[in-house]
């Protein structure tokens, strides 16, 4: 119980819960584990339980009609997803499919209902904590949806190594094996276009390819957005 009330206290779903409201929630968390592979849940489905990663992986994605994946995110070790769901009780809006085999918190709906209707002081907090999270979103909507595919492709560049990258040759390289299918697919493009996109990149100096993974050099790759 201590440890998961520490995990959940770094979120921000749970920031600004007293210990005593965390260890609520913690009650109620069932550990799940996944291998590598594994659909937690798919697009559509009843939304059923928000999911806090403990280890390993995630990727949430959506799927068109011919199959075509749009990556959204990558979930790191310490995020929650799906918590959309958490008091609608609606449709899951995207993908959830485990990248590196993982071990998973889930709070089921009704578990957490229960909860809350005992004690309406975190219902207000995390309302509270959510529609700041709301409000941030839609203006990362709204700045992507304004730019081109080339500063499209260098913010989801620097926005993985804020969140995956580690320093390395003067630079930080992304801690992630991602294909270039893959950075088309986050972007909405196809890999020809990302392809071109990478290597005006490269030849700008703003990032390098190496066997180890991207390198990301901030200052210059920025000059792109």
């Amino acid at each position: 119980m201590p440890g998961e009330t520490e995990q959940l206290r770094h979120i921000y779903l749970f920031a600004g819960l007293s210990d005593s409201q965390l260890q609520e929630i913690a009650r109620v968390m069932l550990d799940r584990k996944y291998r590598k592979g594994h659909i937690i849940f798919m697009e559509g489905e009843p939304g059923e339980a928000v999911y806090l990663l403990k280890t390993g992986r995630v990727k949430i994605f959506k799927q068109d009609e011919e199959g075509r994946e749009q990556i959204l995110h990558y979930i790191n070790p310490g995020e929650v997803f799906a918590e959309v769901v958490l008091f609608d009780g609606g449709d899951y809006p995207a993908c959830a499919e485990v990248v590196e085999d993982a071990q998973v918190g889930m709070i089921r709906n009704r578990d957490m209902d229960d909860l809350l209707l005992k004690n309406p002081s975190i219902a207000l907090a995390l309302l509270k904590i959510m529609a700041r999270r709301l409000r941030v979103s839609q203006r990362q909507i709204m700045e992507l949806a304004l730019k081109d595919t080339t500063r499209r492709l260098a913010s989801v560049l620097l926005e993985l190594a804020r969140e995956h990258g580690s320093p390395a040759e003067g630079g930080l390289r992304i801690e992630m094996n991602l294909t270039n299918q893959e950075l088309a697919s986050m972007i909405g493009t196809s890999r020809e276009t990302a392809n071109r996109i990478l290597s005006e990149f490269r030849r700008d100096k703003a990032i390098a390819v190496t066997r180890q993974g991207i390198v990301i050099f901030k200052d210059r790759l920025k000059t792109w957005l």
